[in-house]
């Protein structure tokens, strides 16, 4: 069942340690409901595949506590789907727009319909990242994202890669990155 898969994938993304990474207070998720299919992206819109995904995210995000963002597809230029007062709390730049199955994707529009005050935004930096069906949510992670493999490398018929994020480490060969004894 997709929604178990993206219920399991989510949770082990967000489980993940590793020296630096960024707690997950904000996923990002990105989709296409096609590629699952095992159609070609943008092509074979199913609206049930992207509010299974859009379904199993939030609720994973209620019960360990982070927020999600959907992205949008090309047609709202990659917007995102957010709660308003996630948007507000991040001082996001709002964006006039309603995603549909054919202008925004079924994932943004399930997650539209699911979420209680949501909104668009232009762009965000999330701490991880989901991508089934290589949407391409890069553009939304913070700038020092880090590729992990997951147990599970596809989602019906769409390849999943995901991403955490960590702070830039910067300095030389006298840098140090944790505290000395």
């Amino acid at each position: 069942m997709i929604q178990d898969d993206v219920r399991g994938l989510v949770k082990e993304l967000v489980a993940l340690e590793r020296p630096f990474f960024n707690p997950v207070k904000l996923l990002v998720v990105g989709c296409s409901s096609s590629e699952i299919a095992g159609g070609v992206i943008g092509h074979a819109s199913a609206y049930e595949l992207g509010e299974a995904v859009a379904n199993a995210a939030l609720e994973c995000g209620r019960a360990l506590g982070f927020a999600c963002a959907f992205q949008c597809c090309e047609h709202l230029n990659r917007s995102l789907v957010i709660e308003r007062a996630e948007a507000e709390a991040r001082a996001l730049q709002i964006v006039c727009a309603v995603p549909r199955p054919k202008a925004g994707g079924s994932l943004a529009t399930a997650a539209w319909k699911a979420m209680r005050d949501p909104v668009l935004v232009e762009t965000l930096s999330a701490d991880a990242g989901l991508d089934i069906g290589q949407t391409l949510i890069g553009m939304h992670l913070r700038r020092v994202a880090v590729p992990v493999r997951l147990s599970r490398k596809t989602v019906g018929a769409a390849l999943v890669t995901a991403a955490r994020t960590r702070p830039p480490l910067i300095g030389g060969e006298r840098a140090r990155y944790t505290p000395e004894d």
